[in-house]
């Protein structure tokens, strides 16, 4: 395992921007460690009780111990894994497989998986646990129409399924008051679901937001913010409408929220590194850092227990020759709209620390 360590310190605003009094100046260090492994990725998930991390890897899910970079295990048999959600006080995981529409139930102490559910209506992508309503939520890019499903996180069963006004739902969050929010990538709306009927109530434009993904609710302001591309967004769900911006960067896939800390970190993908949000009341914000990751670390997950925030993104070497005319192209890993891609040199969990 290799460990590479870089501090990055705290600087004032420049651009529009004026740094609040009540966002002290603070320093983050950046631990990066190699954990090795075959795959691509999409989210990672974190589980406060035990300080681990869930990382998808394609086919596979490994399982990470947060604060050393140690992997502890992996879990096999995902296809197209997407990420993770974690049920601790059932004692169960679930990962979101989109290669085989499935969800692969599993227990949390031995990692062994415990069956298999099948999710008829495909696409399937985010995941979280909604601990307020007890229940595993599935953000689904089927078709023709986006849908969200709810799981039993005890036994697995599914209990609803909603349908949603577009094909690219994303990050899902609960207010813990009998609503679940939406972010819907392509229309740039949040959708807002009562989980008494799973039906959605509420559409409620995001503008200037482009490409909503990363979703998370704060109890104390009752806000929500939504990670977007260039410019993501602070919600009052009492009116659903925009009440802050903030300025980031792009490719964000997620967003991360640390509740006693009033901080969001935001990953942009585009540019390889984090921006970092301090909340200086309900509706204003400042940009307090921006930290470097890597180039594609486009999700996040924060450990609310210690205020580790966890990225991960593997390192490729250079894409193969294109063939010769006339030749047959080797088979090669692409996906998604890319070419070629060229082989896995290095696989870079990172932890930034305050």
């Amino acid at each position: 395992m290799t460990r590479l360590l870089l501090t990055v310190a705290a600087f004032a605003l420049t651009s529009g921007f004026v740094t609040s009094r009540s966002a002290k100046a603070q320093s983050f260090k950046v631990e990066k460690y190699d954990i090795k492994g075959e795959g691509g990725t999409d989210y990672v998930a974190v589980e406060p009780a035990t300080g681990r991390v869930f990382v998808s890897r394609g086919t596979h899910m490994m399982i990470v111990e947060g604060g050393t970079g140690k992997v502890l295990g992996d879990i096999p048999n995902t296809p197209g894994v997407h990420g993770a959600g974690i049920a601790t006080k059932h004692g169960h995981g679930f990962t979101t497989n989109g290669g085989d529409s499935t969800v692969t139930m599993f227990d949390l102490k031995t990692l062994s998986a415990i069956k298999q559910i099948k999710v008829t209506q495909g696409g399937l992508d985010g995941i979280m646990y909604d601990e307020p309503d007890d229940k595993i939520i599935l953000t689904n890019h089927s078709r023709p129409i986006g849908t969200l499903t709810a799981l039993d996180p005890k036994t697995g069963d599914i209990v609803a399924t909603v349908e949603l006004e577009d094909t690219a739902p994303e990050g899902a969050a609960a207010d813990g008051k009998g609503h679940i929010f939406v972010n819907n990538e392509s229309k740039n709306t949040i959708q807002v679901i009562d989980v008494k009927t799973w039906k959605a109530t509420a559409s409620w434009p995001l503008a200037p937001c482009e490409g909503a993904t990363g979703i998370a609710y704060d109890k104390a302001s009752d806000r929500i913010f939504s990670g977007c591309n260039n410019t993501s967004v602070v919600v009052d769900p009492n009116t659903g409408k925009v009440v802050a911006t903030i300025k980031n960067g792009t490719r964000v896939d997620a967003l991360a929220w640390d509740p006693s800390k009033k901080l969001i970190y935001i990953p942009n993908g585009g540019q390889g590194n984090v921006t970092v949000v301090h909340q200086d009341s309900p509706d204003k914000y400042t940009v307090i850092d921006t930290v470097t990751t890597f180039a594609g670390a486009k999700t996040i997950a924060v450990d609310t227990s210690n205020h580790n925030v966890y990225l991960f993104q593997p390192e490729r070497g250079p894409a193969p020759a294109a063939p010769a005319p006339g030749a047959t192209p080797p088979p090669a890993p692409g996906g998604r709209g890319r070419g070629p891609q060229g082989p896995i040199i290095a696989a870079w969990f990172m932890v930034i620390k305050t």
